[in-house]
């Protein structure tokens, strides 16, 4: 019997481990930068062309998290200490139940979060803890393509 297919009605991403390697360069200045996946930005136009709404969801304060968002063309919730309690507030104003929310941790930060929704994944590399809860482990880790995986392996969506 061929699984059932998931089609979520919101797409949470954490940032740091998962939109990125979890890694930050740190310049002579003190500014920071990360490294992110472009073959993420194509999933996050797979999710607008299928109707599935995504979010960025991260603690980190950085303004990198916001610029990224802003170049995905998705909504970004960031500089927050209660991941958990923000997805609730948010998903309550959306209408959107949590049973029907994907969402996508790498650290023991997203456990709270995760244990909320109806869906949890993770990269390949994240902490052994949360890949315990989850239903799907990805193949690739952190900053290599980990939304693209869950557009076209978890969702089954295709570009063309």
């Amino acid at each position: 019997m061929k699984p059932k297919r998931i089609i979520p009605k919101l797409i949470v991403f954490d940032f740091d481990g998962v939109l990125t390697d979890n890694r930050v360069l740190i310049f002579a200045d003190g500014s920071e930068a990360v490294l992110c996946n472009r073959a993420d930005g194509l999933a996050f136009d797979l999710f607008r062309k299928e109707g599935i709404p995504a979010l960025i969801l991260s603690t980190e304060k950085h303004p990198v998290v916001a610029a990224r968002a802003r170049k995905l063309k998705t909504p970004c919730i960031h500089g927050v200490a209660d991941k958990k309690s923000a997805l609730e507030k948010y998903c309550a104003r959306a209408d959107i139940k949590l049973d029907a929310v994907m969402y996508v941790g790498n650290d023991l930060n997203d456990l709270a979060v995760m244990r909320i929704v109806g869906h949890r994944v993770c990269p390949a590399d994240a902490h052994l803890r949360v890949r315990a809860i989850c239903q799907t482990v990805l193949c690739r880790r952190g900053g290599d393509g980990v939304a693209r995986e869950v557009a076209e392996k978890v969702l089954g969506l295709r570009y063309i």
